[in-house]
């Protein structure tokens, strides 16, 4: 039996993008990962005992001053916001844009993974600032235990520059959204996968009857 000529190309060639490579997958990937370090800024990183003569009678009570990682790291909070708005961004960007917005998603984790490390690194260094503002005295040595947050600030800043680096091979299924990031030319529309109502708009723009 005869194919015909239109049917040669597979249906699933002409369908959506696969799985790992969707744009609502790697931009809900890079949300929830940008989202995680946001949220364990807001955690305690850090608890500092301090002699509680220095502390005074007020703070002397508590077991400890705790140190949230938005104090202990305050470039953290910025960076975690910087990578959300950038994977939000790849979903309406062009072909260029997207490696501009990989590039600072990429930059914002591994300043997020470094600033991380440096609270693990040395926390009594990070927790200086709060011990000062608590005593009124800068240099003071203190007993600084860890938390498992800036652990978690690290794996998910490690992952969040993975899932930048994800957009650039997944963006090249993601359809066209402006009049310069189009399909090749001689492209049937068809092939392109269906058509939204932005990808609808776009084409008015440029003239086309998506009807």
């Amino acid at each position: 039996m005869a194919v015909p000529a239109g049917s040669a190309t597979p249906a699933k060639a002409r369908g959506s993008a696969p799985a790992w490579a969707r744009k609502s997958t790697v931009v809900l990937l890079i949300a929830v990962l940008a989202l995680a370090v946001f949220g364990a800024t807001t955690q305690t990183w850090l608890t500092v005992h301090v002699d509680p003569q220095q502390l005074g009678q007020a703070t002397a009570v508590q077991d400890g001053l705790e140190v949230q990682g938005s104090k202990a790291a305050t470039t953290v909070t910025a960076l975690a916001l910087v990578a959300l708005a950038g994977g939000l961004a790849a979903s309406i960007a062009g072909r260029i844009a997207r490696w501009v917005i990989t590039a600072i998603i990429v930059l914002a984790a591994v300043g997020i993974v470094a600033a991380a490390a440096t609270v693990l690194a040395d926390p009594l260094a990070a927790a200086q600032g709060s011990i000062a503002a608590a005593t009124g005295v800068s240099g003071s040595t203190a007993d600084v235990s860890v938390t498992a947050f800036p652990v978690l600030a690290v794996v998910a800043g490690s992952l969040l520059a993975l899932g930048g680096l994800l957009v650039i091979p997944a963006g090249k299924h993601w359809k066209a959204r402006t009049k310069y990031d189009t399909t090749a030319p001689g492209t049937p529309a068809a092939q392109a996968g269906p058509v939204d109502e932005i990808d609808s708009w776009d084409r008015l723009s440029r003239g086309d009857d998506p009807t």
